[in-house]
């Protein structure tokens, strides 16, 4: 027998039965405090009544809301590190937290693979974190339409201006890795990023351009190479740039990934780290303290990153308005074993 779910009951209706605006019954829904206490007893007999289950809570625990946070994959320290951070700032808020992939085309199984959209909202999500995933605007659309917020992590692209992103100051974290290996008397400064149509790759490649134009060292075209993040990409871009006739005498790896992949090119061809060739990463993923030597590397706070998108989304969701679409978290440079004056 199939099973007729009920019409969820408006916020309009729970005001009218208790007697207060929609804007009060919203303020009691989201924890608010400043509602008085009678006012709040009529407001939660007006839910019962209705029989009134928050958007995001589950069926046995109704006064916990839950949140998706959604990645493009579950693999490595980036997206761990960033789900740590999510899942501290949902426990202190007392908020539960699914978390799954972002696939597409078909799954093992030759089934269709369903859409994170899709998901979200057959869970009644109250809001939504996406990691390094790009929405399509279908999918921005129905989140609307479900009235259900979203907040993008290092998004691809420029996001549309309703929006909410966190990331890092790419721009500053580049030009300071660059005036570190300039600092130390290099000039050949190859730097080796991500694709060129994403947002915090351009932001890098604006910051190292532009340290290096503030030091007078013209930039060469061929010391620019475009990876993928993974080491792999890291060793063939850096194996390209070191068979020039001229090769670089120290390197910007936009990835810790990459940067390992660097290290294993540069031991190929018998050059020795940062004897021969310096090298700064970015990330400050717990590899960056593991190889040997220790890699000179941007830290993004990642696991604030993951906080601060939780804590974002929550005001969100208790209807605050925001001062900016963009949150941004400082980098720092951290200096290790793998940089040298140059000789």
């Amino acid at each position: 027998m199939t099973r007729t779910r009920m019409p969820r009951p408006t916020l309009a209706q729970i005001a009218e039965t208790a007697g207060v605006s929609v804007s009060t019954v919203s303020k009691v829904l989201n924890g608010r405090d400043d509602v008085s206490r009678d006012t709040r007893a009529k407001v939660d007999s007006a839910l019962r009544e209705h029989r009134y289950r928050r958007r995001g809570a589950s069926l046995h625990e109704p006064d916990v809301r839950s949140v998706d946070l959604v990645m493009n994959g579950l693999d490595g320290s980036w997206p761990a590190s960033v789900a740590s951070g999510l899942e501290a700032a949902a426990y202190e808020a007392g908020v539960h937290v699914v978390i799954s992939v972002a696939r597409q085309g078909a799954t093992a199984n030759n089934h269709a693979a369903q859409d994170w959209v899709d998901r979200v909202l057959e869970r009644d999500g109250a809001g939504v974190v996406l990691g390094l995933i790009e929405p399509a605007p279908d999918q921005l659309a129905r989140l609307r339409q479900a009235q259900v917020p979203i907040v993008v992590i290092d998004p691809l692209s420029d996001p549309p201006p309703d929006v909410i992103s966190v990331g890092t100051t790419n721009w500053a974290g580049a030009y300071e890795a660059t005036t570190h290996l300039l600092d130390r008397g290099h000039r050949r400064i190859a730097l080796v990023t991500g694709p060129p149509h994403h947002l915090y790759a351009r932001a890098r490649t604006a910051g190292y351009r532009s340290a290096m134009a503030a030091a007078g060292v013209e930039v060469l075209p061929e010391l620019i190479r475009h990876g993928s993040y993974d080491r792999a990409s890291g060793a063939e871009q850096v194996r390209t740039l070191f068979a020039a006739p001229e090769p670089p005498t120290a390197l910007f790896i936009c990835s810790d990934h990459m940067a390992i992949g660097g290290y294993e090119a540069l031991a190929e061809a018998g050059l020795r780290v940062p004897a021969d060739v310096s090298i700064v990463g970015f990330d400050d993923l717990p590899e960056a303290r593991w190889v040997a030597p220790a890699l000179t590397t941007v830290r993004q706070p990642l696991k604030d990153m993951g906080g601060s998108a939780l804590r974002t989304l929550l005001r969100l969701m208790n209807g605050d308005e925001l001062e900016s679409p963009r949150v941004e978290l400082a980098t720092t440079l951290v200096v290790r074993d793998s940089t040298a004056v140059r000789r």
